[in-house]
């Protein structure tokens, strides 16, 4: 009997678990600046692609794929920026948990880049002229 009820519930879509897992949850925050993060995107997704499906909620300056340095393929998850807060939340509103190429999109706004900590300097070389790796030992 309980399932017969759980399962109408959802069929007739006043299903809460349904509803909870796309849009209300990912959809609290405001937006103070055009530019927006975009994950979940199939590898397959280029930046052409991209810029055809967020174009119609207003004038792009950019739409960017992040790719893997080595393997150049696609990370994931991009950029697109707008030329102002307004479209932003127009193209928020429309492509958030919508598809695109075969898989479920989030957009949120893009938060800035946090500073990365300083690189390290290389070893000094000793007065032998052997230097020490951490990983491997001694190398000369």
């Amino acid at each position: 009997m309980a399932f017969a009820s759980t399962s109408r519930r959802v069929l007739s879509g006043s299903s809460t678990i349904i509803r909870s897992q796309f849009s209300p949850l990912r959809f609290n925050s405001t937006i103070t600046s055009p530019k927006l993060f975009v994950s979940g995107l199939s590898r397959l997704t280029t930046d052409e692609k991209l810029k055809e499906a967020f174009s119609p909620f207003g004038q792009l300056l950019e739409a960017k794929i992040m790719t893997d340095r080595a393997s150049r393929r696609s990370k994931g998850f991009g950029f697109v920026t707008y030329t102002t807060v307004e479209e932003a939340e127009k193209a928020r509103e429309g492509m958030n948990a919508k598809f695109l190429d075969g898989w479920v999109i989030f957009v949120d706004p893009a938060k800035p880049r946090e500073p990365r900590p300083p690189t390290q300097p290389e070893p000094v070389s000793s007065e032998t002229g052997f230097r020490t790796n951490k990983t491997i030992g001694w190398c000369g």
